[in-house]
């Protein structure tokens, strides 16, 4: 997949994701990010088993929460980091629109994955992505990404189902560019 930055990305339930550009480093590629969320928006918990996120809050204000804990609160000029391996979401906690500013490191496949999952969640008009696509996604990136509030069942019998019929109607000729999971 040939990106251009800086790569803007925007789904149907308030999130405007733009990929600024991509840094050279000596652990990896880091994606810096600009992040607009509609009050009362924001990503489902999820976590990024091989990466580390960092948002500082222009404007707005920011809830976030770490899985089992209590929601904290980020203002602008705070800065908040989520450890690779740790389930988290965040949200626009406040009345006007939230924005931030920050990095994914290493970069690995998250400008691919976040764009297919906003285009899956266009293409369902809801925050749970077009089903197929979904499974695909979860199902080819599985290394890198986790939903830990799916339910069991869901993760172990309805997507790799869903997965495989998609692979039987030939759901999947979008994904010839998809690059390769991390082992």
């Amino acid at each position: 997949m040939n990106i251009h930055y800086p790569h803007t990305i925007q789904n149907t339930h308030g999130e405007t994701l733009t990929f600024l550009a991509v840094e050279k480093g000596p652990l990896g590629d880091k994606v810096l990010v600009e992040s607009q969320v509609t009050p009362g928006s924001g990503p489902p918990m999820h976590t990024h088993l091989r990466q580390e996120e960092e948002l500082t809050v222009v404007s707005g204000k920011m809830a976030y929460q770490i899985l089992g804990q209590e929601p904290q609160y980020a203002f602008p000029g705070e800065r908040v980091l989520f450890k690779r391996g740790v389930a988290h979401k965040f949200w626009n906690a406040g009345d006007e629109m939230l924005i931030c500013k920050g990095w994914v490191a290493p970069a690995n496949s998250i400008v691919y994955y976040l764009s297919a999952i906003y285009a899956a969640q266009n293409k369902s008009g809801k925050q749970q992505p077009e089903a197929f696509d979904g499974a695909y996604l979860m199902t080819r990136y599985a290394t890198e990404y986790e939903m830990p509030e799916l339910p069991f069942l869901v993760k172990k019998a309805i997507i790799p189902l869903t997965y495989f019929i998609g692979r039987l109607l030939g759901k999947y000729k979008h994904f010839t560019d998809a690059p390769a999971p991390l082992p």
